[in-house]
């Protein structure tokens, strides 16, 4: 039986944003929600069919928004808009990014602030639950007056006149669409506008990032506890008296699960009497503060996409009076008194909710954190095939001289990580005008989002280095061992990947470490443990 979620227009969740990002599921939408959206689309037909120029309805879009548009037209009007907007280039989004956005535009126009048609949700729903996936290009959004292009593609499939995506390939969409029993959309007025106007590519982006970057900051901790037991170094720095004082809850966290993870370890009480350094290098000691904070930075970006994935964000907004069912809790500052004739017929607003600064910025704070966990990941690679540093054999080899060990695969993440320091440049700072000056400041919100997942590679491939080096450098320790879960994190590697007795090419393990980093198979190491709550959602 498929799974099924009913999404509460303006109450998803993360955890149900999570799960259809993961995989095909069946989605619905609240039947309360329907009267909210009924009333607003009936505003809509009230002034497709009135005297008075309204942006959207019945006059051209951007700079040429001056322009009236006769009544015969208002259909067509809104099929030219997706037409002319279908202006993508680039290879497609991935799949679970083009679900993410099938279902974050059916939730923000159920909301019934959008002036569309039942129909219109339904159709974008039915797509969704029947498991085609439009091919949306990657690239041509500057995340302000939505994420035109991108969403314009994701529309032109529902018309019948755009591309699916079947098994990587492009496939037209007319033929799959009937084959599925799903009618072309025909659009009325406004809805060719509210479709393509809207945060949905870049949020559903954004979450793509995050929560592919969630098993890679768990793997970093189980990884960076490896790093410190193959480096004997103190578990001192993660006693819980130093981090409470400081107060950040991310620091505290991740200083709890690092305790956990060393906790049993017998190479530890090896050193823990007669050891004469005082203090171990700021890349093992200092891993609650530089990974806490950049836990923190992770858990602010998903309160802002959670709110995102819930917001309306289309341009204009209907507000439909009595019977419109304002938001739950909202105040109505500003709006006509409900005896107004005018408060009645409904209102359509003009505003900039389509501006994607709010996810620019948090994309922007995501990059920074994922290039500081791998930063720092790449100083531990350092220090351990230091000789100097680790008192492990130099460059993690018995013979040195005759072997390189780990020299050129410490090389390989210092080059990944210098990556991750210009991808990390903020994309929110730029901004080029658009539309003859009319759309004069943009988020660039798009791109900020997309540029994350090379960054995420680069980490994951950063912390395959590290554990290879890591698990070399408890090998050279033995016969003492590290604790239970560090012990487990070992073993998982050597399933996959042999110790290096010599010199060979260190190519192949890196991507198979690499790919169980990404997975989430090291994060499962951290999740499994009794006591310590999930990362990303605690705090």
């Amino acid at each position: 039986m498929t799974e099924r979620i009913t999404i509460e227009p303006g109450a998803l969740t993360l955890e149900q944003l999570r799960a259809i990002h993961a995989r095909r599921l069946e989605l619905a939408i609240d039947p309360a929600a329907q009267a909210a959206i009924a009333a607003s689309a009936a505003v809509v037909r009230r002034a497709a069919t009135g005297a008075a120029a309204v942006y959207g309805v019945n006059t051209g879009f951007g700079k040429l928004a001056s322009t009236r548009i006769g009544s015969a037209d208002l259909d067509t009007l809104q099929r030219n808009l997706i037409r002319s907007h279908s202006a993508g280039v680039g290879a497609p989004l991935a799949p679970a990014v083009v679900r993410l956005m099938l279902a974050l535009k059916a939730a923000s126009l159920a909301r019934g602030y959008s002036g569309v048609r039942p129909l219109v949700i339904e159709r974008l729903l039915a797509v969704h639950n029947a498991g085609l996936v439009p091919l949306v290009p990657s690239q041509g959004s500057v995340g302000a007056s939505g994420d035109l292009a991108p969403l314009a593609h994701l529309t032109l499939a529902l018309l019948g006149e755009g591309d699916l995506l079947v098994d990587g390939r492009r496939a037209a969409a007319a033929p799959l669409l009937r084959a599925a029993g799903i009618a072309p959309l025909a659009l009325a007025a406004k809805e060719g506008l509210a479709l393509i106007n809207g945060t949905q590519t870049s949020t559903a982006l954004a979450l793509h990032a995050l929560l592919a970057f969630e098993p890679v900051l768990e793997a970093a901790l189980v990884i960076g506890a490896l790093t410190v037991d193959a480096a004997r170094g103190s578990d001192g720095p993660f006693d819980p008296r130093i981090h409470e004082l400081r107060g950040q809850p991310g620091q505290i966290d991740v200083a709890r699960h690092y305790r956990r993870l060393l906790e049993g370890s017998a190479i530890r009480a090896s050193h823990r009497e007669g050891d004469d350094r005082v203090q171990d290098p700021y890349s093992l000691r200092c891993q609650p503060q530089v990974v806490g904070a950049c836990l923190d930075q992770l858990r602010h970006a998903a309160l802002v996409l959670v709110r995102e994935a819930n917001a309306v964000t289309d341009n204009p907004l209907v507000f439909a009076g009595e019977g419109g069912a304002p938001a739950p809790g909202r105040a109505r500052r500003g709006r006509a008194p409900a005896s107004d004739p005018a408060q009645r017929a409904g209102t359509i607003l003009s505003g900039g909710n389509f501006h994607a600064e709010p996810v620019a910025l948090a994309c922007d704070a995501m990059a920074v954190a994922i290039a500081e966990v791998g930063a720092i990941a790449e100083r531990r690679i350092a220090m351990l095939i230091d000789a100097g540093v680790s008192r492990l054999p130099p460059f993690l080899t018995a013979d040195p001289g005759l072997n390189s060990g780990f020299m050129i695969a410490h090389v390989t993440a210092a080059s990944l990580a210098s990556e991750n320091k210009s991808l990390a440049h903020p994309a929110s700072v730029d901004s080029l005008p658009t539309s003859a000056n009319q759309e004069d400041h943009v988020s660039m919100a798009a791109f900020a989002a997309r540029r994350l997942q090379p960054m995420i590679a680069n980490t994951a491939h950063i912390l395959a280095i590290e554990w290879l080096a890591a698990a070399q450098g408890i090998e050279f320790l033995r016969p003492l061992a590290s604790s239970a879960p560090l012990e487990a994190a070992h073993a998982l590697l050597r399933r996959w990947c042999p110790p290096v007795t010599g010199d060979r090419s260190l190519a192949p393990d890196i991507e198979r470490a690499g790919a169980l980093v990404a997975d989430g198979s090291a994060a499962r190491l951290l999740r499994d443990l009794p006591g310590l709550p999930a990362l990303l959602t605690a705090g």
